[in-house]
């Protein structure tokens, strides 16, 4: 048999060995794993978060306030899209402002994006939709905000649009965003920062037909109806989002740039049932913007929840 005192010996030897084995071996004593440090981007404002968390991934000046370009494009889209009884069929006719409007009047060169509309045809308000969200078509957001607004006129059609967009961010408590036009084309007081616009990108994405549509790679189905029956052949719209088709999960979701703006982007991606949502404003290039955005991408999904 053996005593108390012969059982407490055997138990300070077997606890002296392991010490020993942990001293020299590291095993046990090594500090836990540390999170991967969150990656550096050239944008001047960055944002990304899990939507169905709620959690933050990564920020680099998220709350900013910052020019937006072509990124608006989703708010003049979602304040389409939360028109009562709206008509995705609904024919809109192609007016000679909107056409107009894309065409530097002094040069009679394109000076904004444009879905190439054509004049006096009619197009649905689903085609307009793509029209303005893949090519970034800003004769195709016109198309829209007047089509939407209310007033007598197209300038008041169009202002009463706009103000209908900044009601929708005051709806969404996006308190550092403002429009000043339907397009992003700036009078001087646009702007929004990365986590507003991020927050902006994941409430349209609730929508099916916006999820669709910033979706959509090419789009080749548009019918632009002549005055006279029948319809004029378009070349297709690419989106200009090339994450799709180049990041594995890219779902979306809008581009934008110009003198201020420099190269914006709002991203998602869904990968193993997760989706991240994400904005990059004021990067230093157009492909820039795309690397920065799949940088964050993927420090979002190595995260856990």
């Amino acid at each position: 048999m053996t005593n108390g005192h012969g059982v407490r010996t055997r138990r300070r030897t077997v606890v002296a060995a392991l010490a020993g084995a942990v001293l020299s071996t590291g095993v046990l004593a090594a500090a836990p794993a540390q999170a991967a440090p969150a990656p550096q981007v050239s944008a001047a404002g960055a944002y990304a978060f899990d939507p169905a968390t709620g959690k933050t991934l990564f920020g680099q000046a998220p709350d900013a306030r910052l020019r937006t370009g072509s990124t608006t494009k989703i708010m003049t889209a979602l304040v389409v899209l939360s028109q009562p009884h709206l008509d995705l069929n609904r024919k809109v006719k192609i007016k000679k402002e909107y056409t107009d409007y894309v065409i530097d009047p002094a040069t009679k060169t394109q000076r904004y994006s444009s879905a190439h509309l054509i004049l006096g045809d009619s197009m649905s308000v689903g085609d307009l939709l793509y029209g303005m969200l893949l090519p970034s078509g800003c004769d195709a957001a016109y198309a829209l905000a007047d089509t939407y607004g209310t007033g007598s006129t197209t300038a008041q059609r169009t202002k009463s649009f706009i103000a209908e967009m900044n009601g929708k961010a005051r709806e969404l408590g996006l308190t550092n965003t403002h429009f000043d036009g339907f397009d992003g084309v700036s009078n001087g007081n646009n702007f929004a920062s990365s986590r507003d616009l991020t927050k902006l990108a994941a409430t349209a994405l609730k929508n099916k037909t916006f999820k669709k549509v910033v979706g959509t790679p090419v789009y080749k189905d548009m019918k632009s109806y002549r005055p006279g029956g029948g319809t004029h052949a378009m070349e297709a719209w690419s989106n200009s989002n090339t994450l799709l088709g180049t990041y594995r999960g890219a779902i979306g979701v809008k581009t934008g740039s110009g003198p201020e703006a420099k190269f914006c982007l709002v991203f998602a991606a869904t990968r193993g049932g997760r989706t991240v949502v994400g904005t990059i404003l004021a990067d230093t290039s157009m492909d820039q913007r795309f690397k920065d955005a799949a940088t964050i991408l993927d420090y979002g999904f190595a995260q856990r929840g």
